[in-house]
C-alpha cells in the first residue's frame, strides 16, 4: 500500500506532520511518498517508511508544467490514500485527475473526506486525518528512528567527560534570549556543577546529525522551534524558551518558559530554576 502526502510549509511544519504520517504508514503497513520543497525535506528522510520524495515548491508559484509533472508522479504509482496539506484550485484540480480513492484535506473540492484540525499539541492536532481512516494518533509516543552509526558519531562529537551534557540551541532571531545570557549560562552552572559539559548545537549540520546530538544530550535548552521538536521526538529533557505549552507534548521533562515576544527580558535565574538549579 502507498500513501501520498502533499506537504507545503516550513521545516517546523514538516516536523509537526511526522507522527501522523508515520502512524498511518505503520498501522496500514504502507510506504510513503512526499511532495514538498526540497529545502524542507530533511524530516521525511528520517522515516523508514519513506519510499520517495517528490520535489515540489508549493509556495514558489508553480507553473502549469510543474503541476502536470506532479500529476504524472501522482498517477504513475498506485496510491490508495492522499493526505493533502496544500490549498488552492491548482492542487485540487490536480488531485481530481488522479486515481487516488481516498483523499483527505481540510478543504477543497477534490477531497473525498474533509477533516478539521483537532485539539492538543501541534502534532496531535492532526488526529482527525487518522480517524478518517479508522485509526488513532498517539503523537506523544512517536520517536525519531536514528541509526546507531549516527548516534555513535554524535557521542564522539560531544565534549569529553562524565558530567551531564547540556545542549544549547538558540534560535538566533531578533526576539531571542540575549547572546550574552546564552554565553554566561554554562559558566554559571559550572560554578555549582563543575562536571557540567555543554555545547551549542551547530545549525549547519544535517537534520539527522542535529537530532542525534539532541538524543545524546542529558538536557536541551532551546529557543529554536525545530530543536524543540527534535527533543520531544527524542525524549530528551527540554527547557523550551518562548514556546507555548500547546506547541509541545505535556510531559514532566518538558518545560516551556517565557513568552515568544519577551525573551529579551527573561531572567537567567528563571532559566536556572527551569533547568533544576
Amino acid at each position: 500500500m502507498r500513501v501520498l502526502a502533499l506537504s507545503p510549509g516550513s521545516l517546523e511544519e514538516q516536523l509537526d506532520r511526522l507522527p501522523a504520517l508515520a502512524g498511518i504508514c505503520q498501522k496500514l503497513n504502507a510506504t510513503l511518498q512526499v511532495a514538498c520543497d526540497p529545502q524542507q525535506a530533511a524530516p521525511w528522510k528520517l522515516l523508514p517508511c519513506l519510499e520517495k520524495l517528490l520535489p515540489f515548491s508549493f509556495e514558489a508559484n508553480p507553473t502549469l508544467a510543474d503541476w502536470a509533472n506532479l500529476l504524472g508522479c501522482v498517477r504513475e504509482p498506485d496510491f490508495q490514500v492522499c493526505i493533502n496539506f496544500a490549498e488552492g484550485q491548482q492542487v485540487n484540480l490536480m488531485l481530481s485527475m488522479s486515481h487516488i480513492p481516498k483523499r483527505l484535506a481540510a478543504e477543497g473540492f477534490a477531497c473525498t473526506d474533509r477533516v478539521s484540525v483537532g485539539s492538543g499539541w501541534t502534532a496531535q492536532r492532526l488526529s482527525p486525518f487518522l480517524q478518517a481512516l479508522g485509526l488513532e494518533l498517539e503523537a506523544n509516543q512517536f520517536r525519531l528512528p536514528l541509526a546507531v552509526e549516527i548516534l555513535d558519531e554524535a557521542r564522539d562529537a560531544l565534549p569529553s567527560g562524565d558530567g551531564p551534557m547540556l545542549l544549547l540551541s538558540p534560535s538566533g532571531g531578533a526576539n531571542d534570549w540575549p547572546a550574552m545570557e546564552w554565553h554566561k549560562l554554562p559558566e554559571t552552572i559550572k560554578s555549582r556543577l563543575p562536571a557540567l559539559r555543554s555545547m551549542v548545537l551547530p545549525v549547519e549540520l544535517s537534520l539527522a546529525k542535529r537530532a542525534a546530538l539532541v538524543a545524546c544530550a542529558d538536557v536541551v535548552l532551546s529557543s529554536c522551534a525545530v530543536s524543540q521538536r527534535l527533543a520531544a521526538y527524542c525524549e530528551t529533557p527540554l527547557v523550551a524558551l518562548g514556546a507555548e505549552a500547546a506547541d509541545l507534548p505535556e510531559r514532566q521533562e518538558i518545560r516551556c518558559l517565557g513568552r515568544p515576544q519577551a525573551l529579551s527580558t527573561l531572567q537567567s535565574s528563571d532559566v536556572l530554576t527551569a533547568l533544576g538549579f
